[in-house]
């Protein structure tokens, strides 16, 4: 059985794709494409259940069309169509991976360099020069901080984890 703490999601199926069964999914990090894992994982009613893939493609720099071992037709892919994806943490390779786009931080646990816990990445938007990310508070607020490098002290590929050192004063205007 795998276990929530065992996985990280990597994006969502967006929609089925033809008659033979293909679904395109949008990935905030293409590390399945680095990563040495023959399946992703998919949450079906709280369960995390493995699918392994036939085939792969890209359709552009963060949607891959894929074909499933068991998904055969148009109305057996239609029923994935909204579910969330993921991959599991033990087929990374953090030695060698490496960070391929801003929006791979979605799902991080963000740190300040005190070693407070400010929250989770929902989302980044890198529609811009001025990067931002949306940041799940253990609240329950959104909080939204630019990124810029200079304010990275630390990121751990593996762990999923984002340290760092903000200027005085920029926690404050989220609230």
């Amino acid at each position: 059985m795998i276990r929530e703490e065992e996985v990280f999601q990597i994006g969502h199926i967006s929609k089925f794709r033809g008659l033979a069964g293909e679904v395109e999914i949008v990935f905030t990090d293409d590390c399945f494409d680095r990563g040495d894992s023959e399946f992703i994982v998919f949450k079906l009613d709280g369960i995390y259940v493995p699918f392994f893939w036939e085939e792969y493609r890209f359709k552009n720099d963060s949607t891959a069309i894929f074909k499933f071992e068991g998904i055969d037709t148009d109305n057996a892919a239609r029923k994935f169509v909204g579910t969330q994806v993921f991959y599991p943490h033990c087929h990374i390779d953090a030695e060698s991976a490496e960070l391929t786009s801003y929006k791979a931080f979605t799902g991080y646990q963000v740190y300040t360099s005190q070693g407070k816990l400010l929250g989770s990445i929902s989302a980044v938007d890198d529609s811009s020069a001025n990067i931002l990310l949306y940041i799940d508070t253990p609240s329950g607020k959104e909080l939204l901080l630019p990124l810029h490098e200079d304010f990275v002290t630390a990121y751990d590929l593996k762990e999923r984890t984002l340290h760092l050192e903000l200027p005085e004063g920029l926690l404050e205007i989220n609230e």
